[in-house]
């Protein structure tokens, strides 16, 4: 079986503050933090015992994972094994980068947001630098405020063309074509995470060959569905797993939409599609059909 699986387990504590982001920050206790550990050991033994299928996983922690030493050895033990075709992770990029080296880098991705005003600019376009020496697999990107335009700009022409900047809509904001059209100068994708997109009833690749998981092995379709398919470590999962349209309305963060089958995004997106690193050349597209006319912006994926 090919299954992509989206793991947030229960830590929340982040190193940053950013007042445009929708996950909850906290300190974690000790006893939490313990507890988020044994979680991600208990996932990486059952994704690592699971040789007869092949796996494609994306750690999308509430808070910074990468700061947490438990979740960059979750990261190189998984990349080097054969049956997971992909081991990625949401991430801010204040970590150190050496544990990368150890990695396997055909296996690896970082999925990397450069948020202004939380960390120096020279600082983590150094970190990308370092990435980029290393060989490492990564996307770099931002939310689309109109104060962040100008770090965009430095962004996109500091780093090497050959990595992806994207850009995500910013919660709240409403994005006339004039500030959209700046935005997809930047990012030529952008008109994806412009507005939500129209899901209900649609096709779409989650409950069936992508699920998303958390710390205590419950299963459901995807963060944004709250109903339970059954327990990854009992196995009950399995049986639920099928063709199923998408219950909601509307899909607006990225980590939801790209699993559409109504949006070309797998074949944009093709061989980095949990990384969000899009096949070359990176094309530009128009605002897809499926969308919604915006009347106000929902909240965003970091």
């Amino acid at each position: 079986m090919d299954l992509t699986l989206l793991y947030r387990g229960p830590l929340a504590s982040c190193d940053y503050d950013c007042p445009y982001c929708p996950f909850a920050k906290r300190r974690d206790s000790r006893e939490q933090l313990r507890a988020d550990r044994a979680r991600l050991e208990r996932f990486t033994d059952w994704a690592t015992a699971q040789t007869t299928d092949r796996l494609s996983l994306l750690f999308t922690p509430w808070g910074e994972g990468l700061v947490r030493s438990w979740y960059r050895r979750a990261l190189t033990h998984l990349s080097h094994q054969p049956h997971i075709r992909r081991v990625a992770i949401q991430t801010n990029l204040s970590c150190r980068t050496d544990w990368i080296g150890d990695a396997d880098l055909d296996t690896l991705a970082l999925w990397c947001t450069y948020h202004p005003g939380q960390t120096p600019y020279d600082r983590f376009l150094a970190k990308c630098r370092e990435l980029d020496r290393l060989g490492a697999r990564f996307s770099v990107g931002i939310v689309g405020l109109p104060e962040h335009l100008d770090a965009a700009r430095l962004l996109r022409a500091d780093l090497p063309d050959r990595v992806y900047l994207w850009v995500n809509a910013a919660e709240g904001h409403t994005y006339d074509d004039a500030e959209a059209g700046v935005w997809t100068d930047l990012d030529p994708l952008f008109p994806y995470s412009r507005r939500p997109h129209a899901s209900a009833g649609l096709p779409c690749r989650t409950g069936e060959s992508v699920i998303s998981v958390d710390g205590e092995g419950t299963v459901r379709r995807c963060h944004f569905v709250r109903t339970e398919l059954g327990n990854l470590y009992d196995g009950t999962y399995r049986q639920a797993l099928r063709p199923r349209p998408c219950p909601l309305a509307t899909c607006d963060c990225h980590i939801g939409y790209v699993h559409l089958e109504t949006l070309p995004l797998y074949d944009v997106f093709a061989g980095g599609v949990l990384e969000r690193i899009p096949a070359p050349p990176v094309p530009r597209h128009d605002a897809p059909r499926t969308r919604l006319p915006l009347e106000s912006a929902a909240s965003r994926c970091p």
